[in-house]
């Protein structure tokens, strides 16, 4: 088999037609011959448009009468999926013990490190600690004849662009690595990673991978989607075990997810689907995707009619409430002083990322799944959902500039599929 298969690009539409004759490929390529025992890695729910759960249903559909399949989402810290988002990604053709949960404090075969020597080299002193290379055991005792990674690639906040053997050493990782590469992404900066390809975390997790996991039975599967007025597209997608398979669909990516302005953003609204985004940790997308493009005492409106709370995890939960969206210098401080941080730096570097180091303001327009004083307890202005949502209609914005009621703004619908930034900005 060649060492990489590649569908579409960063313009091309690839229908649902094509897509059973692309998996139809797949399957006819590594599964048809030998294999008994399939592991597919797909995201959650939290990247519904990322075509992956239509991905999994085809898979599983075409193979489930030769091929014992399991599916593990590719949780990290995330809540496990209920039955009602189990059904809205994957469907309920898929019978529910087929899933496998993936714990992230526990159920974990470590295999080695990334060393500390190097980790400080790429991220240019500013961190110097090693990365544990771990996955879940299943990957190893599984007794799977192939796993397939299934994801999309798209702009990130930590890694630079999302997907490959991130969804291996983060998606079905250990809390260590989980740690401390969004505290690496952090320390070394959003603005210098965000939309980038060759980043220093994308070093260290692809070391940990080639030098520990290589030998895994694992390909990736991946795809480009792009929002285009109501629909979303999938524009590529690329498959096989080489570096290729990622770098091919992060240049499509960067074509297709890019959005360069000319000039910063004044005003900005962002929309939070209430099927995907239920607490800030993953909410803070629109500050995240947002923050390179916003002005200097900008404001940025985030509309969440489902917000629920601040972190996935319990324990993270609890210390964004301790600490709060205070900006870089004080989080910085505070895990200097503090070992719930030291032991959780995965949550610093969220509180890091979530704040706007006072450049921009930022409101979160909260249904009643919180209240004011918890929103302004973490730091952020409070406006309830209902009463902004008449003023800025998520019905009736579209994508981009506009003026409503004599206000220009810039309205986006999901901050998960792309990123905004200045055209200077990546003038390189």
């Amino acid at each position: 088999m060649a060492s990489m298969m590649q569908w579409g690009g960063s313009s091309e539409v690839i229908d649902g037609d094509r897509l059973k004759g692309i998996c139809a490929e797949i399957i006819a390529q590594v599964v048809d011959g030998g294999v008994k025992r399939l592991l597919l890695l797909p995201p959650d729910h939290t990247r519904l448009y990322s075509g992956a759960g239509e991905i999994t249903k085809i898979l599983f559909a075409e193979l489930r009468d030769r091929v014992h399949i399991d599916i593990m989402p590719a949780l990290g810290t995330h809540v496990p999926m209920d039955e009602a988002e189990l059904s809205l990604m994957f469907g309920d053709d898929i019978p529910r013990d087929r899933f496998l949960p993936h714990h992230w404090r526990d159920d974990l075969k470590v295999f080695g490190e990334v060393p500390a020597e190097y980790v400080k080299e790429v991220s240019e002193g500013r961190v110097d600690y090693s990365m544990q290379v771990a996955v879940n055991k299943a990957l190893v005792d599984g007794g799977y004849d192939l796993i397939l990674s299934i994801g999309q690639v798209v702009p990130h906040e930590v890694i630079g662009m999302a997907n490959y053997t991130k969804n291996i050493l983060i998606g079905v990782g250990g809390g260590q690595s989980i740690h401390r590469s969004h505290y690496l992404g952090a320390a070394y900066g959003m603005e210098r990673i965000m939309g980038r390809i060759d980043t220093p975390v994308r070093k260290v997790l692809n070391k940990g991978f080639d030098d520990h996991l290589s030998e895994l039975p694992l390909h990736f599967m991946l795809t480009v989607m792009e929002k285009v007025g109501d629909d979303v597209l999938m524009r590529g997608v690329t498959f096989g075990q080489s570096h290729e398979v990622f770098e091919t669909a992060a240049k499509w990516s960067q074509e297709a997810n890019l959005d360069l302005l000319d000039a910063p953003i004044k005003k900005a609204v962002v929309y939070l689907d209430p099927r995907e985004f239920k607490t800030t940790w993953l909410g803070n997308k629109a500050v995240y995707r947002l923050r390179m493009a916003m002005a200097d005492d900008g404001e940025l409106i985030i509309l969440a009619p489902a917000l629920q709370g601040f972190g996935e995890d319990g324990a993270i939960d609890a210390l964004i409430r301790k600490y709060g969206y205070v900006g870089t210098e004080a989080v910085l401080k505070a895990v200097d002083e503090n070992e719930d941080l030291q032991n959780n730096l995965s949550a610093a570097a969220h509180l890091i990322h979530g704040s706007s180091d006072g450049r921009f303001n930022i409101t979160y327009c909260a249904g009643p799944g919180v209240t004011k004083e918890e929103v302004e307890g973490v730091g952020f202005a409070y406006k309830p959902y209902e009463e902004m949502a008449k003023v800025y209609d998520p019905d009736a914005l579209q994508d981009g500039f506009q003026t409503v009621e004599g206000e220009d703004i810039f309205y986006v619908s999901n901050p998960a599929l792309g990123l905004w930034a200045l055209k200077e900005q990546f003038a390189d």
